[in-house]
């Protein structure tokens, strides 16, 4: 019988992962490009794109070891608010939200380095504070970048599948994504109950591709419209 509950569990953690991570990689790229020592961005940039070349399941294993329920943080948390992070829904956003935040925080500091820097410098010259310039110039010049970026980090926040199954399990109606329904069902064998979940997958990654493809060439066409 087909289980409709991953789809479901897909979905919504994919769209708390991208509303958390679309926000936290703006912020995150914003204060690494204002920096002023080289040496401290490089180090800071490669913290913080470190879960996108690490094995997924090797970065579901630090969550684990962070958010355990015997590890300093996961104890607090349940012996303070009664809340534990592992093998919860909570533990399947956090690791779609780890995994998708290097695409979204790359691609706003590509997005940030491309706009021209001599209207920053003009906007600054003219008295505007740094933040209004962020705010009023930088970001709405780089908004199709950064909106690419996000459909990215949210394709990549659904299709999560090693630290999900390390920091959340495999929890039928509870923890089980689209990515672990698939494997769940090749491994009992029903392999038409794969066929439709990864129909479900690739349709769903087929509209992603569409709406990245939108927003890069809203990007390439403004930028040949500013450069004209």
């Amino acid at each position: 019988m087909f289980d409709p509950s991953p789809i479901l569990i897909s979905m919504k953690t994919a769209f708390t992962a991208i509303f958390i991570t679309f926000f936290l990689g703006i912020f995150c790229a914003r204060a690494v490009e204002a920096l002023r020592r080289p040496w401290l961005q490089m180090l800071l940039d490669g913290l913080l794109t470190l879960p996108m070349v690490l094995p997924p399941t090797v970065a579901g294993f630090f969550l684990l070891y962070i958010f355990g329920v015997q590890r300093p943080i996961g104890a607090f948390l349940i012996d303070f608010f009664a809340y534990r992070i592992a093998f919860s829904w909570s533990a399947t956003v956090l690791a779609a939200v780890v995994i998708s935040f290097p695409l979204m925080y790359r691609s706003a500091r590509a997005a940030f380095a491309q706009v021209d820097s001599d209207l920053l410098q003009a906007a600054a010259t003219l008295g505007m504070p740094r933040r209004r310039i962020f705010w009023r110039i930088t970001l709405p010049l780089s908004l199709p970048g950064v909106a690419a970026g996000g459909v990215l980090a949210f394709a990549r926040g659904l299709g999560e599948f090693g630290a999900t199954a390390m920091i959340a399990g495999n929890i039928a109606g509870k923890t089980r994504t689209l990515p672990l329904a698939v494997y769940s069902e090749v491994a009992g064998g029903d392999m038409a109950g794969a066929y439709r979940y990864v129909a479900i997958l690739v349709a769903i990654c087929l509209v992603v591709i569409v709406a990245m493809n939108y927003f890069t060439n809203k990007e390439q066409k403004y930028k040949a419209g500013i450069g004209r």
